[in-house]
Parts: C-alpha cells; structure tokens; sequence
C-alpha cells in the first residue's frame, strides 16, 4: 500500500524543515539555511543544516526531508510519521493506493519520459531533424557519442509528442506532470514544451530520464532551456552527466582523466570531455552549483574540481561555489579549481589545442584558497588603502564563514599570506649592521648590565611598559595572534601607534628577522630603531628570542597587568569562557599564562622578575 504521491507533496509543503526541527533542535539563521548542532550524533560545534526542504548532517551523513526527519529523530514507522505530520499539518489522510493497482492502471513519470526520449532520438533520424544532427557533428561529436548521451531533436513542436504520447496510452495530465507541456495557468496546459531544439535527456545515478534539457538552434530566446521541477526532478539536486560517474571507481588506469571528477558549465562541455576520455564531467543545470550538488560530488571525490569558463561570469560561477562552499568545508572535504584562458570553456580549449592541453590543466590545478584569494583579489578597483583595506576585510569574512574551527584559522593564515606577498613582498636582503647578532644565549648573565631605574614619574612608568610590550612583540610576533586585542585596546602615544599599526599587519612569522624587513620595506626603520635604543629594549628583546612562546607569553601579561590591572582580570575572565567553549590546547595555554600574570602582579613579585627573566 502507498500514499498518493501528490500528498505527501503537500504534506512536505505545509511543514517547512526548519519549523519542524526546530521543536528538537536550537537553530540559528545562516543565509538561506539554518544551523544547529546535530539530533543524530554528540558535537560542539555546529554542521546540522537545515534547508526548507530538506535536512543534512556533514558530520554524520544524515540527511532526509520532513518524513525521514520525523521517522530517524522519533523512531516512528513511516505510516506513523505520515500520521504525525498530518496532524500537524491540520491534513486529513487520504486512503492509501495499492501499488500493484496503481501500475496497472496508470503509467508512471518514468515510463513517459523514457517513451519521450525515444521520440526526441528518432526525430534526429528524420529529415526535419538533420539540422540538429548537423549541429552535433559541427561541434565535433560522434555518432557514438550522440548515443552514449542519448542526444535527440524536439520537432516544431506542433503536437508530434503529444501524439506519439497518446498513441502509447498516456494521458495528457500525466505528460504535463512530467514537465513535458507548457503551463497556461492552473487548470490549463499548452503545447509542447521543448521545439526547435536538440534535446539532452537528464538521467538520475541509475539512468533513468527524469528531465530533459533544450538548446534552441537560430533565434529564439531562452537558449538553453531544462524541464520544470517536477516530483522526479529538481535542477538544484542533480548533475548533467551524473548517471555516468560509475566509471571513476571502476576504471583500473592511474590516468588522471579516467579519475578527475570536473564539474563544468554547460552540457556541450561535459559531453565533449567524455568524447575526449575526461569520464568525470558533469555540470549543473543552468544554475549555480549548489550544497546539494556539491554534496552529491563529495560522495564520490574528496577534491573535485571546478572548470568553468575563462570568462567574467564563469569567474563569478567560480567564487559563488567556494563562497557557497565555505561553511561546509572540512579538512576531509575541499574543491580545486582550473583557471582556464580568457575566452576560453573546456570545448573550445580541446577542439583547439587538444587534449593532452586539457590533461596538463589539471595537472597544475589550483587549491581552494589560491583561487579564493585570486578571485576576492580581482574585485579590486585600485591599489588604494581603501581597497586594500576593503580585501582584507573580505578575506577574514570568508575565513570566518568556515565552521571547522582549526580550519577556519589555517586559512586565515592563508588568505593573508597570500595578501602580503603581493602588496608588501619581503625584501631578500636585510641590513646586517642594524641587527646586531650577539648570542645572547651562551653569553652568561654576568656580561648584562643591570636595569637602573631613575626616578620616574607614573606617566613614565606606564610609557616605559608599553615600550617594553611593544618591542616583546616586534622580537616575537608569533604570540600577537593571541594578544592582539588587549594590545589594540591600550592607548599609545602617536609614536608606538604606528609601530602597532605595521605589527598588526604583519604575515605570519615566527621571525623577528623578517620583522624588521617587513618595517625597512615601509620605511619605518628610524622609528622602530628609535624604540628599540631606550630602555635596553634591543637587549631585552634579543635575549626573548631564544625564550619559549608561552613563557614569552606569559611575560606579556605581566607588563599589561602592571599597567592595568583590571584589564588583566578582564582578560582572565574572557580567556576562561573561551577556553570553556574550545577545550582546547591553545585556549588552555592562553588562559593559563594570564592567570599566571595576574597571580604574579597581586602579589609583587613582577618587579624583582624584570629584572630576573629580562637581563
């Protein structure tokens, strides 16, 4: 027994997914989705998203619509889900239907669409359809490919289908229901959808035609034209080419072409890279490439890669796929990407140069976050602060989009390397003369002079402090990650404000070498030597050197809390929530060491230990 399909349609309709699982589960808006942590497996952190129509876990796999909701999460049957959500729905349940009556009486979508296939490719056999086979063969297809692809011609679209339909039993409502009739309005339907066009029939993972896509040859507006979404088919769940990726897995060679799995633009792409032995192309159907889509890509390659058109909407296709990507992006699962030349689209780049041009492309294929950079980067207007300033933004927007938190940091990194590099190279030389290259660590300490201290007034003191934490930074800026909020909060003079200005921009460098050659390519020397020469500051910081990040650390938050102590306490505070929220090793350190300061500054012991620690 089964329930009418057209229900259980409205059955899905009237309960929205992210009502219905929010009674279980605390949802957040994200976009056009919702997230939360997942019913289905224990996590922290969120990767449970929730779409209008459906539901899908990145963590554990689960995924569904409303009845398979109801039915993993309650342990219902699925006769009692149905019940449930009807009732929810303020739905009276219909009778059920026999399978067994429903076949014999009534064809179903499969069978129409499989006899309107059959049409489509006899009519590219007939007179009026040579202008179709002549378009296929124009393109460089085969005989044998037009096969493989089931490739047809539509007719004029004067009732040929319909008749031919008919004349197999089907009625015209159930033509309509498989997308095959111009909609007039609710009751009404008009002709025949697809006509002067060549036909390319989209199948599901196991063959079966469940749509059918257009090209329109001459004038004529749209060009490319797909079925209506119908109870088989919707464009934004399902690849063009798909049902042909079994042979990735099966193939015994180690040529790449017989193991990339490429998503492209068009149906003419994926059709002629199978032509060329590229067996993995597929290709969204004239939307852009979804989180459905791409979820499908990952069940079958970790890394799959995005070849759209060397052009400006194929650029833009390229960032909103690894824009749309971002959240879901895992060390286990990423995309690559092939920058194709100007004008260019895989068609046209292996008709012309062939395709061992083809194969090298995805041999030097670029990562995730190169092509991200790349493609944030070509937005820019100019070279200005305001640009540059307005990419840097961008770059830590779609970092922090990336819900794996370890991740989310590596790139980051990342995109900011890659930032300066190309807007504050690092110079090749550095000025010898300027560092002054002392072993501090096999000097012994009786060669230090000691730290006297005139009688200074507070003003002094606290500028005396922030000098010192300062120059720590400059000779460790690998612990300015984890103090770059407290030290952007204190309040400088002019003079260590611009100092901080170029730290804060730094790449990652563990380096104080590269530190100063960062400042000599800004011109920032004089200032930065200025520091360095009062308070023994050259010494001190040279001496940090060889001291372990934490211990540096930790020695930073005791300046910071000499000079505010209550800041400190703040600090603490902050450190021991997040640490709370990522159990990590880095928070842990991070809470630590503040601790620690401020244990030391209550009691005293600060002062003998700047002495101590530092000479």
């Amino acid at each position: 027994m089964a329930f009418d399909p057209k229900f259980l349609d409205e059955l899905r309709q009237r309960l929205p997914m992210p009502g219905l699982v929010g009674r279980h589960v605390k949802l957040v808006r994200s976009g056009r989705y919702w997230k939360g942590c997942c019913p289905f497996h224990g996590e922290k952190t969120p990767s449970f998203y929730v779409y209008d129509d459906h539901f899908h876990c990145y963590g554990c796999g689960a995924h569904g619509d409303a009845i398979s909701y109801v039915m993993q999460s309650e342990g219902r049957s699925f006769n009692e889900a149905i019940q449930e959500l009807a009732a929810l729905a303020g739905l009276e349940i219909p009778e059920q239907i026999s399978h067994q009556k429903t076949s014999s009486q009534q064809p179903g979508l499969y069978e129409v669409l499989a006899a309107a296939q059959e049409y489509y490719s006899q009519q590219l056999d007939t007179p009026k359809g040579r202008i179709g086979r002549e378009y296929f063969l124009k393109r460089g297809i085969s005989e044998q490919t037009i096969k493989k692809f089931q490739l047809g011609w539509s007719g004029d679209g004067r009732g040929g289908l319909i008749s031919y339909l008919k004349g197999k039993g089907f009625t015209e409502n159930l033509i309509a229901a498989a997308g095959l009739l111009r909609r007039l309005n609710d009751d009404q339907w008009g002709g025949e959808l697809f006509f002067n066009r060549v036909t390319f029939p989209i199948c599901d993972r196991r063959g079966r035609v469940i749509a059918f896509g257009g090209r329109i040859l001459g004038d004529g507006q749209p060009k490319y034209l797909n079925s209506p979404e119908t109870p088989l088919f919707s464009k934004r769940k399902i690849l063009f080419g798909f049902n042909h990726l079994s042979a990735i897995s099966t193939h015994k060679t180690t040529d790449p072409r017989y193991h990339t799995l490429l998503v492209v633009e068009g149906y003419m792409d994926v059709i002629a890279l199978h032509q060329a032995g590229f067996i993995g192309a597929v290709a969204p159907l004239g939307t852009a490439l979804t989180l459905d889509q791409m979820e499908l890509l990952w069940r079958i390659d970790d890394r799959p890669t995005i070849c759209f058109d060397g052009d400006a909407a194929g650029r833009r296709a390229m960032l909103h796929a690894a824009e749309e990507a971002l959240p879901v992006l895992t060390p286990e699962h990423s995309l690559q990407f092939i920058r194709l030349p100007e004008g260019e689209d895989p068609d046209s780049l292996i008709q012309k140069e062939g395709k061992e041009a083809f194969l090298e492309l995805i041999r030097s294929r670029h990562s995730f976050s190169e092509v991200l950079y790349e493609l944030l980067a070509e937005s820019m207007i100019d070279h200005s602060p305001e640009q540059k300033a307005a990419l840097k933004n961008k770059l830590f927007s779609a970092a922090a989009k990336i819900q794996d938190r370890n991740l989310a940091k590596e790139y980051r990194k990342t995109l900011f390397d890659q930032f300066y590099a190309q807007f504050y190279p690092k110079n090749n030389w550095i000025d010898n003369n300027w560092i002054n290259k002392r072993n501090f660590q096999q000097e012994k300490k009786t060669t230090y002079q000691p730290f006297v201290r005139p009688n200074l007034t507070r003003q002094q003191v606290n500028y005396e402090r922030m000098c010192i934490l300062t120059a720590m930074l400059v000779y460790c800026p690998n612990i300015i990650p984890d103090v770059e909020d407290a030290f952007c909060r204190l309040d400088l003079p002019s003079d260590l404000t611009n100092i901080r200005e170029v730290l804060l921009e730094l790449p990652n460098t563990e380096d104080y070498k590269e530190v100063f050659n960062f400042f000599l390519g800004k011109g920032l020397t004089a200032k930065l030597d200025k520091l360095l020469n009062q308070y023994s500051l050259r010494i001190i910081g040279e001496k940090l050197v060889s001291f372990s990040p934490q211990e540096v650390e930790k020695q930073w938050w005791h300046f910071y809390g000499l000079f505010n102590i209550e800041a400190l306490e703040k600090q603490v505070i902050q450190a021991r929530k997040n640490w709370e929220k990522y159990p990590d090793e880095s928070h842990q350190r991070t809470f630590l060491a503040r601790v620690k300061a401020l244990s030391s500054v209550r009691k005293g012991e600060i002062e003998d230990q700047e002495n101590e620690n530092f000479l």
